[in-house]
């Protein structure tokens, strides 16, 4: 090889170099950000603190939605259809909170089995139409 290859190939391995580690920076900084929400499922399984902040999402299980006497606190189940966990919430919940709904609950993890939520997120499908345009066209 002569200087100018030698000179090439010395540019080369260091840009892969730079860019690995750039890489590997960004892949380590968004760990923690790559999951959007926990499963109740994966709950159980992870070893997460109390008082750690965390997002859970699953469906509301039916029949599980219970007001406290002021309306303005709320506790309802959210289930993946294999675990469950207790969700304790004070606010005004979202429209298109209901039973059956998928939802994204962020908050304090209390326990394995019960969360005080801070923010609760329904979820829709595609096929979500408001109630205005839903009798349109009938």
């Amino acid at each position: 090889m002569n200087r100018k290859q030698k000179n090439r190939l010395a540019v080369v391995i260091t840009i892969i170099i730079i860019l690995s580690a750039a890489i590997g920076l960004v892949l380590y900084a968004l760990k923690q950000n790559i999951n959007l929400f926990y499963t109740p499922t994966q709950l159980v399984a992870t070893d997460i603190n109390s008082d750690q902040i965390i997002r859970i999402g699953g469906f509301v299980k039916k029949h599980s939605v219970h007001y406290d006497l002021s309306g303005q606190g709320v506790t309802f189940i959210v289930t993946d259809k294999t675990n469950e966990i207790s969700v304790s919430y004070h606010g005004v919940l979202p429209n298109l909170f209901r039973e059956g709904q998928g939802v994204v609950i962020t908050g304090k993890l209390i326990n394995k089995k019960s969360l005080q939520a801070s923010q609760v997120l329904a979820k829709h499908d595609e096929k979500y139409m408001p109630k205005i345009l839903e009798n349109v066209g009938k």
